[in-house]
């Protein structure tokens, strides 16, 4: 069993080097992403050590696993017999040469989660490997439902293709974007949330203003990541109490508040606000020892050293039980207690 951050990311013992544990998908994610695309065949170009690939047999008859690095496509071999599936038929070389493209005549679904240099200060589609503007010109008369992973980074304004563009959060932080081509696509964007298999869409009806407030109500959400990315704010306050307004405390850091508690998928985490005061250290102290705080989470963007400086100061001395989660909102501080 192997973990990830958060998570189990495998639960057999994967063959791989270090750096194809770290790009390998999380089999909870494979999964989905196999449920999505099922299939009679489908083409996995780029497959890594076969962990997509291998969710892919699951839930397709066949599928083909393209790699060009020899090493790679070795521990994919090993990692589909680990796994027991033999529905996979592995292809070393080019995905993008005439020799690859004539053998996979037969697929109804390209899929490809291209490599890309963790150096790349710009995330650009023609950085990828293989391409996926030379995928679809070399592969749109084969067929024209493909699937992508691209950086979730990447400028959204560069992806200037039809598709669906899906942000997929795992545990509340982004895991992957995917874009959907052809007849794979549902919608223009949506969100999905691992694993609890929520997904929310973009719809055509027109958007209504969301309303916005300065001061917190009883209760303040942060919404999912994934929701921000793929610009569903409104979709997502269809679902949200009445009074439910934006609660922007910082630049670029969204929050949502309201009188009213609601639990639902799309949000991240919740709080309830216990005290403001004023964005002093003393008076913060004052106010953590009046909430019977133990410790003190900083909720605002600060420089990593000056965190644990500003945190020890404030827990010296604490002799409570709670944990306090502190927004800076302005010239004010928020004390919460997370829900």
């Amino acid at each position: 069993m192997t973990r990830d951050k958060y998570t189990v990311k495998f639960t057999m013992p994967v063959l791989s080097d270090s750096t194809g544990i770290r790009l390998a998908t999380p089999e909870i994610v494979a999964d989905y992403v196999a449920t999505r695309l099922e299939t009679r065949v489908i083409a996995d170009l780029g497959c890594g050590i076969g962990i997509q690939a291998i969710f892919f047999a699951k839930h397709c008859r066949k599928v083909y696993a393209v790699e060009i690095d020899p090493e790679r496509l070795a521990y994919a071999r090993k990692n589909a017999r680990i796994y027991g599936t033999s529905k996979i038929e592995f292809i070393e070389g080019d995905a993008l040469s005439d020799d690859v493209i004539r053998e996979l005549s037969d697929v109804d679904v390209i899929f490809s989660d291209p490599a890309r240099s963790f150096e790349a200060r710009e995330r650009r589609l023609e950085d990828l490997s293989p391409s996926p503007l030379e995928v679809i010109e070399k592969y749109q008369e084969i067929t024209g439902e493909m699937a992508f992973h691209l950086p979730p980074m990447i400028d959204p304004a560069r992806v200037f293709f039809d598709c669906e563009r899906e942000y997929l959060s795992l545990n509340g932080e982004v895991n992957r974007f995917t874009v959907y081509l052809g007849g794979l696509k549902r919608c223009e964007r949506s969100a999905v949330i691992l694993p609890a298999r929520a997904r929310l869409e973009s719809t055509s009806a027109e958007r209504e203003e969301i309303p916005v407030v300065g001061v917190p109500r009883t209760f303040i959400f942060e919404p999912d990541p994934s929701v921000v990315r793929a610009e569903l704010l409104p979709e997502l306050f269809r679902h949200l109490p009445e009074d439910a307004a934006l609660f922007r405390c910082e630049p670029r850091y969204t929050l949502i508040t309201s009188e009213r508690r609601s639990p639902n998928p799309f949000l991240k985490a919740s709080y309830q606000v216990v005290l403001t005061t004023e964005f002093d250290c003393d008076k913060i102290r004052h106010a953590l020892e009046e909430c019977g705080a133990k410790s003190a989470v900083l909720r605002f963007r600060i420089d990593p050293e000056e965190y644990w400086r500003m945190r020890t100061r404030l827990e010296r001395g604490l002799t409570g039980d709670k944990t306090i989660h502190l927004f800076k909102c302005g010239r004010r501080a928020l004390l919460t207690t997370k829900l």
